[in-house]
C-alpha cells in the first residue's frame, strides 16, 4: 500500500452533525482468507458496534481511505489542500450539500453540543438542572444567607455554581445599598467618612458560608483538573495506538484482538476537559471507521451493522418527535441533549441511502423543540417586560415622595414607611430583561438614595432644633430647682405653674436626653407642690369641715330609700353629686372620702337601669370638680396620664380578643367560649368609650 501526505485533523466546525461513514462499499475482491477472517470476527464485532464513537481528527491516511475522506466536510478539504483536481471535481456537489446541512444544523445543535461537553466533564454537573433556581432578587439578606447555607450543606459544589453566583450578586447589591445608606446617615450626623465603619452579623454569616463553599469548590476543581488532564492524555494515547494499528502488518486476528482491548480501555478512560470533548470523541470515531475499512469488512456484516444503527436511530427520532409535545420545554431540551449524545457517541453510521433522510428527520424534531424552547423564553421575556414596567412605576413613586421637602417628623415617618413598602414591592416584582437589569437597579438606588438624603437633611435640621429645645428646658430645670424649697407659696406657685406650661410648649429634645431632663424637672416640681399641699392641708380648717360634711352626705345617701321610678332616682343621684361638689375640697390626706362616695353611688346604680358609661361619667363630675378647684396642673397631668394608660390597656385587651377570634369560624358563633369572647369584647368597647370621654373632659380643664 503506497503512502501519501496525511490530511489535517477535522476541526470543531463539524461537531453539529455527527460524521457518518461516507465511503462506498469496498470493491476489492476478498480472498478466501479474508472471507474466513470476516466470518470469524463477525460475532465479536457485533458486540463492539455500540461502542463506536464520533471523532474529528486525522493525521494519516492510506490510499485505500482517500475515497472515504472525500465527503467528510468541505472544511476538511480546505485544510488539506492536497487533494487531486479529479477528486475535487467529483466532490463539488456533495461538499455543497454537506456545507448547507452543516449551516442549518449548527445553530440549533450548538447548545446541545456545549451542554453535552459540559456535562461530560463531571457527571454531577447535570444535577444543576434539578435544583430549583429561586427568585433570589425577592429574598431578604437573611433569606439569602439561609438559602446559601442549605445549598452548601445539601448539594455538591459543582451542581450549585450558578445558584451561588446569583445569590452572591443579589446579596452584595442589597448589602452595599444598606452600607451606602448608613454611610450617608453617619455623614449627615456630622461624622467623618474616614471614621465610618459598618458591620453586620448577617454579612459575617454570609462570608463564613461563602468561604466554606469556595474552599470546597477549589478543592473539587483542583482534583478534577488533574483527573481530566490525565484522562485526556490516556485517550489521546489510545487514539495514537489505534492510528498505528492501521497498516502495521499484523495479522487480522491479532489486529482485531488489539482493537477490542483498545475499545475497552477507551470505555473506562474517564471524562476529559470540555474544550477537548468534541475533538477527542470525533477523532476516535474517525479512526474506528478507518479501522473497519482496514479490515475489509464484508458487505453482509456491514449491512447488518448499518441496519442495527438505523433501527436505533429511528427509535431516537421517534423519541425526539414525542418530545416535541412535551410541555416542560427545559425537560424536553435536557432529554434531547441525551439523544444527541447517544446518536453521536454510541451509534455508528447507516447505509448511504438513509443517511440524509434520518438526519433531516432528527434535525427537524430538534428544530421544533428548539423553536418551542425559544417561544418559552420569549414568553418569559414578555413577563420580564411587565415586571420592568412595575419596577419603573415603583421608582417613579419613590421619586414623587422625594420631590417635596419634609417639614414634620410625622410626615417623615409616613414617607419612610411608604418607601419601605415600595422597596419590598420592588424586590418582589420579579426579574426584568437581562440587558436592563443594571439600569433598573441603578435607577432604583438613585431614587432611594435621593430620598434618604432628603430624610437625613430633615433630621439634621430637626436635631439642631432639638438641641436648642434642650437648652431651653435646662433653663426651666434651673428655675424649678432654685424655687423648690421656697416658703413664699403665694408668689412661687404661679411661677412654678408657668414653667410647667412653658415646658409643654418647647417641643422635643434629643431622645437620649429626654427621660433624664424630664425626671429632673418633675422631681423639682413635685418637691415644691408636695410641700405646698402639705402646708395648705395643715392650715385648712375649711377643708376639714368639708371632709366632715362629705362624710355625713355619704351616710345620708346610704340611708336613702330608692324609688321604683328610675328617672326620680337619677335626679336624686344628681342632686347628691351637686351637693357633694358644692361642699368643696377636702385635705389631701382625706381624699379617700371621694372613693367612699363613689361606692355609695355604685350601690344605687346597681338598682336602676343605667349604662356603666353613663354611671361612670356622672361620678366623674366629682373628679373634674375637684381637679378644677385644686388648680393643680400636676394633678391634671397625672390624671391625663392615667386615662391614656387605661385607654392603651383596654385597646390591647380588645386586640388580643379579636386575634383569638381568628381561630374560630363564623359557624362557631354559638360556641359558649366564643360567646364569652364577644361578651368581653362588648364590655371592653364600652370601657374604651368611657375612658376616651373622660380624657376629653379632662382636657377641657
Amino acid at each position: 500500500m503506497s503512502e501519501q501526505n496525511d490530511p489535517k485533523d477535522i476541526n470543531e466546525e463539524n461537531v453539529s452533525k455527527p460524521v457518518e461513514d461516507t465511503s462506498k462499499q469496498n470493491s476489492i475482491e476478498k480472498t478466501p482468507k479474508d472471507e474466513k477472517t470476516s466470518k470469524s470476527t463477525e460475532a465479536n464485532l457485533e458486540e463492539e458496534r455500540n461502542e463506536s464513537e464520533t471523532s474529528t481528527t486525522s493525521k494519516e491516511a492510506s490510499d485505500i481511505e482517500k475515497k472515504d475522506e472525500k465527503a467528510i466536510s468541505k472544511t476538511d478539504e480546505a485544510v488539506t489542500n492536497e487533494a487531486s483536481g479529479e477528486s475535487a471535481e467529483k466532490e463539488e456537489s456533495s461538499d455543497e450539500a454537506e456545507e448547507n446541512s452543516k449551516e442549518n444544523g449548527e445553530s440549533k445543535d450548538q447548545d446541545i453540543d456545549e451542554a453535552n461537553a459540559e456535562d461530560s466533564e463531571d457527571k454531577d454537573v447535570a444535577r444543576r438542572h434539578e435544583i430549583e433556581m429561586k427568585d433570589y432578587h425577592a429574598m431578604s439578606l437573611d433569606e439569602l444567607v439561609l438559602e446559601l447555607e442549605n445549598l452548601v450543606k445539601k448539594e455538591k459544589v459543582q451542581s450549585i455554581k450558578d445558584h451561588v453566583n446569583n445569590i452572591k450578586i443579589e446579596f452584595d447589591k442589597k448589602f452595599n445599598d444598606i452600607v451606602e445608606e448608613k454611610k450617608e446617615e453617619f455623614i449627615a450626623d456630622g461624622g467623618n467618612i474616614i471614621d465610618f465603619h459598618y458591620s453586620s452579623p448577617v454579612k459575617k454569616n454570609f462570608n463564613s458560608i461563602y468561604f466554606d463553599y469556595r474552599e470546597k469548590r477549589d478543592q473539587h476543581y483542583s482534583q478534577l483538573k488533574k483527573n481530566l488532564s490525565s484522562n485526556l492524555k490516556t485517550r489521546l494515547g489510545i487514539i495514537e495506538e489505534l492510528k498505528n494499528m492501521i497498516g502495521s502488518g499484523e495479522s487480522m486476528n491479532s489486529s482485531f484482538k488489539q482493537f477490542k482491548e483498545l475499545q475497552e480501555r477507551w470505555k473506562n478512560a474517564g471524562p476529559v476537559p470540555r474544550s477537548d470533548y468534541n475533538t477527542v470523541w470525533n477523532n476516535y470515531h474517525h479512526h474506528i471507521e478507518r479501522f473497519y475499512d482496514f479490515l475489509h469488512l464484508d458487505r453482509e456484516f456491514r449491512d447488518m451493522d448499518f441496519k442495527y444503527n438505523l433501527d436505533q436511530k429511528l427509535k431516537i427520532i421517534n423519541r425526539a418527535e414525542e418530545l416535541t409535545q412535551e410541555e416542560d420545554v427545559n425537560r424536553a431540551f435536557r432529554e434531547l441533549q441525551l439523544l444527541h449524545k447517544m446518536w453521536k457517541e454510541e451509534l455508528g453510521p447507516v447505509a448511504r441511502e438513509f443517511r440524509d433522510e434520518i438526519w433531516e428527520k432528527f434535525s427537524e424534531a430538534t428544530k421544533q423543540i428548539h423553536d418551542k424552547r425559544q417561544a418559552y423564553f420569549e414568553k418569559l421575556d414578555e413577563k420580564r417586560e411587565e415586571n420592568l414596567k412595575v419596577k419603573l412605576d415603583i421608582i417613579e413613586q419613590i421619586q414623587k415622595l422625594t420631590e417635596s421637602k419634609i417639614t414634620q417628623h410625622k410626615d417623615a415617618q409616613e414617607r419612610i414607611k411608604n418607601v419601605n413598602k415600595l422597596r419590598d414591592l420592588f424586590f418582589r416584582a420579579g426579574s426584568v430583561p437581562k440587558q436592563k437589569q443594571d439600569a433598573t437597579w441603578d435607577a432604583f438606588r438613585k431614587a432611594t438614595r435621593e430620598f434618604n438624603r432628603n430624610k437625613n437633611d430633615f433630621y439634621k435640621e430637626l436635631k439642631a432644633e432639638q438641641y436648642e429645645n434642650l437648652e431651653k428646658k435646662k433653663a426651666l430645670i434651673k428655675i424649678a430647682e432654685e424655687h423648690k424649697d421656697s416658703d413664699d407659696f403665694k408668689s412661687t406657685t404661679p411661677l412654678m405653674k408657668k414653667i410647667q406650661n412653658d415646658w409643654k410648649k418647647i417641643g422635643h429634645v434629643p431622645r437620649k436626653d429626654s427621660d433624664k431632663i424630664w425626671k429632673q424637672f418633675k422631681a423639682a416640681c413635685n418637691h415644691y407642690f408636695d410641700r405646698f399641699h402639705a402646708n395648705k392641708n395643715d392650715e385648712s380648717n375649711e377643708e376639714m369641715q368639708a371632709f366632715n360634711q362629705k362624710r355625713e352626705l355619704i351616710q345620708k345617701l346610704k340611708d336613702e330609700t330608692i324609688s321604683e321610678n328610675e328617672e326620680n332616682t337619677v335626679k336624686l343621684v344628681k342632686s347628691y353629686i351637686s351637693k357633694w361638689n358644692e361642699i368643696g375640697m377636702v385635705p389631701a390626706n382625706k381624699r379617700y372620702v371621694e372613693n367612699k362616695f363613689n361606692r355609695a353611688l355604685d350601690q344605687i346604680f346597681k338598682q336602676i337601669d343605667i349604662s356603666k358609661t353613663d354611671a361612670e361619667l356622672m361620678k366623674y363630675q366629682n373628679r373634674l370638680q375637684n381637679l378644677e378647684e385644686a388648680d393643680d396642673s400636676q394633678r391634671i397631668y397625672k390624671e391625663q396620664t392615667f386615662l391614656r394608660k387605661k385607654i392603651d390597656e383596654t385597646k390591647s385587651e380588645l386586640q388580643q380578643l379579636e386575634n383569638n377570634l381568628q381561630f374560630f369560624s363564623e359557624d362557631n358563633r354559638e360556641n359558649p367560649l366564643v360567646k364569652e369572647v364577644y361578651k368581653n369584647m362588648d364590655k371592653l368597647k364600652e370601657d374604651l368609650e368611657m375612658w376616651k370621654t373622660k380624657l376629653r373632659k379632662i382636657k377641657e380643664l
